[in-house]
């Protein structure tokens, strides 16, 4: 579930955060936010006013004047009500939301779409990416698992000359080659010497763990074999990615549901962005491998990541797991900073979590 945890923001040294907010200045401006996450509208002092503060129009005013010099609170064009900054949003998610939490509906509806998939688990994701768009609004989006198959050969093959090819064979059946060019020395026994060496350390390992804990391995290396023989162990390391360089699958669902909130050029040009934004593969693949289990659900608004700083959109995204642990892809909603965050995050980390279960054959 979601944590509040503020991550570095531009202006955020200036503010004073919730502690440095009276308990008026606090009403009036959680009030504002949650108008305005559930209108979208700028919200004014007389709205206030009605909405049951009692204060007289000219005080909301005033603590309204205070929180805009505060950086929490923005005037948008000519309009005399206020709307949040992407900086209010993050000090209110952190430290004003309450979350809510599904209903029994919900979750059976999400454990059901996902079951009815199967063991297909690359249908459950495209399937789990349209229920987010659908039940959260805004697209969905799921990063495909890393491929972390156990290690079951390794080999160095002399091909001649001063080259040889590096070669990895996965418990899948995939194949890793690299072309490496061989430091002085190297002969055929000290190709494999270090073949055998790897072998007897990466076999059922996934490849990942061996390439997290390469240092001691190396270090293990310079100790037991010669010279020649642990600089090419070194070599090899580096040589290969692990498969960090096959082809990761990117989800994106929902992107019609972007374009129901635009009104006006400005967000049909904010939304033009956006969808540029998605089509950045690799960035977004990137922002969401970032997504760790230590964090679990994270958001990201505004310009908190360089991708979506010019749209001015938000991310809230959990990772999906293995039984280990291990974090294997991510999971969330993109849509405008405006997003329902209470309801959104309990369904991204829901679905996370049933995700997870999958993977590991068991949807109980």
């Amino acid at each position: 579930m979601y944590a509040p945890k503020t991550p570095p923001f531009d202006g955020a040294q200036s503010l004073a955060g919730l502690a440095g907010l009276d308990a008026r200045a606090r009403d009036i401006f959680r009030r504002i936010v949650e108008s305005y996450l559930e209108t979208g509208e700028p919200v004014g002092s007389r709205t206030l006013s009605l909405g049951g503060i009692a204060l007289s129009p000219a005080s909301i005013r005033n603590t309204m004047q205070d929180l805009t010099l505060a950086g929490l609170l923005a005037a948008p064009h000519t309009s005399a009500g206020r709307i949040p900054t992407h900086a209010g949003l993050r000090l209110f998610v952190d430290g004003l939301l309450e979350v809510g939490d599904l209903t029994q509906e919900e979750r059976r509806e999400i454990d059901g779409r996902l079951a009815g998939r199967g063991r297909n688990f690359e249908s459950a994701l495209d399937e789990a990416s349209n229920l987010l768009s659908g039940l959260a609004g805004g697209a969905g989006v799921v990063s495909s698992p890393v491929r972390d198959s156990g290690v079951k050969h390794v080999e160095f093959v002399a091909l001649g000359g001063d080259q040889a090819l590096a070669v990895i064979v996965a418990d899948d059946g995939t194949v890793e080659n690299r072309i490496m060019t061989l430091s002085a020395g190297v002969t055929p026994s000290t190709l494999v010497e270090a073949s055998n060496f790897l072998n007897a350390r990466l076999r059922g390992r996934p490849f990942a763990d061996a390439k997290r804990e390469m240092t001691h391995e190396l270090e293990i290396a310079r100790r037991e074999l010669d010279q020649t023989a642990a600089r090419l162990v070194e070599d090899g390391f580096a040589a290969w990615s692990g498969g960090q360089d096959r082809e990761r699958a990117l989800i994106v669902r929902g992107r019609a549901n972007l374009l129901q909130d635009g009104e006006g050029l400005a967000d049909l040009e904010r939304v033009r962005v956006l969808f540029d934004d998605l089509e950045q593969k690799e960035q977004l693949i990137g922002l969401l491998d970032g997504v760790d289990a230590a964090q679990g659900v994270r958001i990201f608004i505004g310009a908190e990541t360089r991708l979506f700083s010019l749209s001015g959109s938000a991310v809230i995204a959990a990772p999906y797991m293995s039984g280990r642990q291990r974090v294997l892809g991510a999971i969330g909603v993109i849509g405008p900073a405006r997003l329902n965050y209470a309801r959104v995050i309990p369904l991204v980390d829901y679905t996370a979590r049933v995700l997870g279960r999958m993977l590991d054959g068991n949807d109980k």
